[in-house]
């Protein structure tokens, strides 16, 4: 029975890579190829790629994209608001409930509108890559592409009603978990139960 692997490689601009594997010798799915991605390809020895997605758009979440690609013949995969939000391209762009496989394992998308037009999570089994759409005590640094109506109705409607051990892998800081942000979040507005 393969057991999923999570190695997180903090890259430029403290942004978070997330690499998912099969087991050692298996399948691997790489989110948000940050640069610079030699960093990130000394995690995937022995893998074999099979997806390289995006959270959202930003420069510094995709920018190991192309060379990580390159390097390993991976299919790439974003949102398509993403994409032309940031002139950006993909081979696969991405739908609420659309799953991307790899080994055994299915990496669920769920869409995260409000940090950018296009923000995805991702999620597989308890484990929730978020992205810049929530971080340990906070969200990511809004810019003109944020909505943050969208982004907070996002975090409420879709993260706060997974189950409370989830963990959280966001695109920049520490992993977290949903029972801590609830707790220490502004974002959750310490209404919500345990």
């Amino acid at each position: 029975m393969a057991r999923l692997g999570i190695v997180k490689v903090r890259g430029e601009h403290d942004v978070n890579t997330y690499v998912l594997s099969s087991g050692p010798g298996g399948e691997a799915v790489v989110i948000d190829p940050s640069a610079p991605p030699e960093k990130v390809l000394a995690q995937l020895k022995g893998l074999t790629v099979r997806w390289i997605v995006a959270t959202h758009g930003h420069p510094g979440h995709l920018a190991g994209k192309d060379a990580l690609k390159a390097a390993t013949g991976a299919q790439t995969a974003m949102h398509m608001a993403d994409a032309k939000t940031f002139l950006r391209s993909a081979d696969r762009y991405l739908l609420d409930g659309d799953e991307l496989e790899f080994g055994p394992f299915r990496l669920m998308t769920l869409v995260m509108a409000g940090h950018t037009p296009g923000s995805l999570a991702f999620q597989i089994g308890n484990h929730l890559f978020t992205g810049d759409t929530l971080l340990a005590g906070g969200i990511g640094k809004q810019g003109p592409d944020t909505d943050l109506r969208r982004q907070l109705i996002s975090i409420g409607s879709r993260i706060s009603t997974l189950p409370p051990q989830t963990a959280i892998y966001p695109g920049h800081g520490p992993v977290t978990n949903l029972v801590a942000e609830i707790r220490q979040n502004p974002v959750f507005g310490n209404t919500q139960p345990v």
